[in-house]
């Protein structure tokens, strides 16, 4: 799949998304508040997490969008302790082994994006087999960032490139914005054009930080398990009402400045 250039579309063009998003991502959070305001292990609230996820990734096509990235796992949630670090880490296993076939049957091309070390080879297999057994779709996209960091990505990105430099098959002004973000993770895919938070919280912790460049955000005081197909459209109704220039001005905008 070639990496996507970041053009405007026709509803863009004059500066309002009215186009739905082709790309959205989303960053799943709340999972342990949700538990907690019911008095159940966070556990639970990661487990109820995932059923969301199926529910979204079910609602996404039918807005028009064909890539979903969502953040599962970042690098700095190690840091929790043993026991919810654990659940976190079973439940790509359970949402493959429950979802994995209806993916593979609605055309969905799954895609595991972030580092391996620290991962059991039972969850690397699995997450290989998710991505093995989907290579051939292109209805939908859905990448699943897991044990992902946006700056462990591109610092990752950088030493790559600076091997091929020191093994003489590139120099230093090779290096341009397209080459960069073919060594990203995320190449393959178009940049997001909405990136969504529920659970009130409003900061992007790490998650496709050269990506989000000209991204619009959405933030919503919900948390992921209550979120819904009905709270996504209204993130997406949202976003048609944004004006994108991409760093230009708008005609009617220059006109109205002069």
């Amino acid at each position: 799949m070639a990496v996507q250039e970041n053009t405007p579309s026709k509803g863009e063009a004059s500066g309002v998304a009215e186009a739905a998003p082709l790309h959205v991502a989303i960053v799943m959070d709340g999972n342990g508040r949700w538990a907690k305001r019911r008095g159940l292990p966070r556990s639970l609230g990661h487990r109820a997490g995932a059923d969301t996820l199926k529910r979204i990734v079910e609602a996404a096509p039918k807005l028009n969008i064909r890539w979903l990235t969502v953040f599962g796992f970042s690098t700095e949630n190690w840091s929790r302790p043993a026991a919810e670090v654990a659940e976190l880490m079973a439940l790509p296993k359970r949402y493959f082994e429950t979802d994995l076939a209806r993916l593979e049957r609605e055309g969905v091309r799954v895609r595991v994006i972030g580092s391996t070390q620290g991962l059991s080879r039972d969850l690397i297999k699995i997450c290989r087999e998710a991505e093995a057994r989907t290579a051939g779709n292109d209805a939908f996209f859905l990448n699943v960032a897991f044990n992902y960091g946006g700056k462990a990505d591109i610092v990752e990105a950088a030493r790559r490139f600076a091997e091929e430099v020191a093994a003489g098959r590139a120099v230093p002004g090779d290096l341009t914005e397209a080459g960069f973000e073919s060594l990203l993770a995320t190449a393959g895919s178009p940049p997001p054009d909405l990136i969504v938070r529920p659970s009130g919280e409003q900061r992007l912790s790490n998650f496709m930080l050269w990506e989000a460049a000209y991204a619009e955000f959405v933030f919503q005081d919900v948390l992921w398990p209550d979120y819904s197909a009905d709270h996504l459209k209204a993130a997406v109704a949202e976003f048609q009402t944004r004006n994108r220039r991409y760093g230009a001005v708008v005609p009617d905008d220059a006109l109205a400045a002069g």
